[in-house]
């Protein structure tokens, strides 16, 4: 333990975490959780009385800069998401069923972990106008070798949320009747679940991701296809964020919406906030006159 805590050592260690498999930079919220998760096990030692204190705060060390934001020029518009929803739906009988998967994603904006966790019971469907989903969980994909039971998901709450906590979305019109046509024509798994797996299971991202990448060329033009244009299915959810953006919802009710907070609201999506500023300032000056 004391080679680990040699501050050559521990730099080593923070470059390692500040970059992804393939070497790229990391996300800056993935830097500080990998950051978080050595400090604890240095801690740790130090209450085991391995290590006389943390290392840790004596390296000066800072991940390199990373531009977070989103690139927008890749993010579908509104008649390219639907699209390519449409494209997923005319693919199979899969794609069928995983249209409204894809339509989660981008009319509620959920993320794919969420759209996996989500029942029946968690849906209000009127035959007309809104409908609203209150997410209690999700099913993140991890390996068997890291879950108790060997399955290769997790259940757990709502990301970075207590475990308890809900979010309420309210949906439109759209992704209502999405929802009802698919509760109708394919039921429920047995735990009332929306979407499964041919045999029950919890749908697979190498499932959805391929027929994404299928319905891509579809949908879009040569030209589009070769660019990183919707290159992901979680494309869609940057896409309904933006939606809500360009539409004038309240900053603050965005992230609720989306699961996220401010902060993160306004590092991944300051070029869109920022063309906001126009019709605030119309606003203002609106007030400002006594209207």
């Amino acid at each position: 333990m004391t080679e680990v805590a040699r501050s050559e050592r521990l730099r080593a260690a923070l470059d390692a975490i500040s970059k992804k498999v393939d070497g790229k930079p990391a996300a800056d919220n993935t830097v500080n959780r990998k950051r978080m998760v050595l400090s604890n096990a240095l801690r740790y030692a130090v209450e085991r009385t391995i290590l006389p204190a943390n290392p840790l705060g004596r390296v000066d060390w800072t991940a390199g800069e990373k531009d977070d934001e989103v690139d927008f020029r890749y993010v579908p518009n509104p008649k390219q998401a639907a699209a390519l929803i449409d494209s997923v739906r005319r693919l199979s009988s899969r794609g069928d069923h995983l249209a409204a998967f894809f339509g989660c994603l981008y009319y509620a904006a959920m993320r794919p972990s969420e759209i996996a966790a989500l029942r029946a019971a968690d849906c209000t469907l009127p035959e007309t106008g809104w409908g609203e989903l209150v997410l209690a969980g999700s099913r993140p994909e991890v390996g068997s070798g890291w879950t108790n039971d060997g399955q290769s998901y997790e259940q757990r709450g709502l990301k970075r949320r207590a475990r308890k906590a809900t979010r309420s979305v309210p949906i439109p019109p759209v992704l209502t009747a999405m929802l009802r046509e698919h509760k109708e024509k394919y039921g429920v798994a047995e735990d009332g679940r929306l979407f499964r797996a041919a045999m029950g299971g919890r749908v697979r991202s190498t499932e959805y991701c391929d027929l994404w990448d299928s319905a891509r060329l579809k949908a879009l033009s040569a030209e589009e296809a070769e660019t990183p244009l919707a290159d992901v299915p979680y494309s869609l959810r940057h896409a309904g964020v933006s939606l809500w953006i360009n539409s004038g919802v309240d900053p603050v009710e965005v992230p609720q919406r989306a699961g996220h907070s401010l902060t993160v609201l306004f590092r991944f999506y300051a070029k869109i906030l920022k063309g906001q500023q126009s019709r605030a300032n119309a606003l203002i000056e609106k007030g400002l006159n006594g209207g």
